[in-house]
């Protein structure tokens, strides 16, 4: 990852994490001036949200810091246990809103029409500028923070909507209704990124990388025999690690096998592996490592 990648994910979730505090103190004052239990509600929702985006924003910077003793790896780790922060409280959020939801649908509740336009216009521009600034980051957790505010931004076009609606007939059901299925579309996605994130922290093979093919590629070298032992992890979801073990002809002079060496880590970095460790061993040599 770039130096001017690592400012830009960190200046983008600052920029998210701002706008939606803000966005969130004005719904609360909204709601009670319009009486709207909805914006009221979604106002809670969002300051949920800001504070999931502080932690963010917060160990986004700290996944930076350089590695430590104690943190060989690096701290790169700690924006994907931001992400798994933020994937729980957006389901939680979620959460909420079905169980404020469900009673509306049997008994719905009076809204003010015209305050719920007002503040779902000001809702998708702020929201959907945000949005913006994330959707492109490639980190686990700005993708997670960029679907916190899709959520909104899906759940102020419905507040719109309905708004309108409402304005022109008096059909306050709507407002549940449509509620529920921007959230049952959210939790859809959150599941899917929930289960991403937990295969990474359990140190799964990144998607898009296949242990056998990069093995079948390191066989086709010069002088290699065979391949085992091949650990395959991510820091991140970006930042990959690989560990192996090569053997080699049992008459393998040493400078060739050095060059041997070179040759195979040179082609795991062609495969999207950063850091690679590789040991060579000669034919009958005993491995202690294989088959673990």
């Amino acid at each position: 990852m770039s130096h001017n990648h690592d400012h830009d994910s960190a200046q983008n979730i600052k920029v998210a994490f701002f706008l939606n505090l803000g966005f969130a103190i004005l719904e609360l004052i909204g709601g009670l001036l319009t009486n709207s239990l909805a914006i009221l509600s979604d106002a809670i929702h969002d300051l949920g949200d800001a504070f999931s985006l502080g932690i963010s924003w917060y160990l986004d910077k700290v996944s930076k810091r350089p590695r430590t003793k104690q943190f060989s790896y690096g701290l790169g780790r700690f924006s994907l246990l931001s992400a798994l922060i933020s994937s729980l409280v957006l389901l939680c959020g979620s959460l909420f809103i079905i169980i404020e939801a469900i009673p509306r649908l049997l008994k719905p509740e009076h809204s003010n029409a015209q305050g719920m336009i007002g503040f779902a216009v000001f809702g998708i521009l702020v929201n959907g500028f945000a949005v913006l600034r994330l959707r492109k980051g490639k980190s686990m957790n700005e993708q997670v923070v960029s679907w916190h505010l899709f959520e909104d931004v899906l759940g102020w076009i419905a507040v719109l909507a309905t708004g309108i609606i409402i304005y022109v007939k008096d059909i306050h059901v709507l407002d549940p209704i449509l509620s529920l299925a921007i959230v049952l579309y959210v939790l859809l996605n959150v599941a899917k990124n929930l289960r991403k994130i937990v295969s990474l922290f359990l140190q799964s093979v990144p998607d898009g990388i296949s242990i056998s093919v990069i093995e079948k590629g390191i066989k086709t070298l010069a002088s290699v025999t065979a391949v085992h032992d091949t650990h395959v992890w991510t820091l991140d979801g970006q930042h990959h690690i690989l560990t192996t073990h090569v053997v080699i002809a049992k008459d393998t002079s040493e400078e060739r096998a050095l060059g041997i060496k070179h040759e195979v880590k040179e082609y795991i970095y062609t495969q999207g592996i950063e850091h690679a460790t590789v040991e060579t061993e000669r034919e009958g040599e005993e491995c202690r490592q294989k088959g673990h």
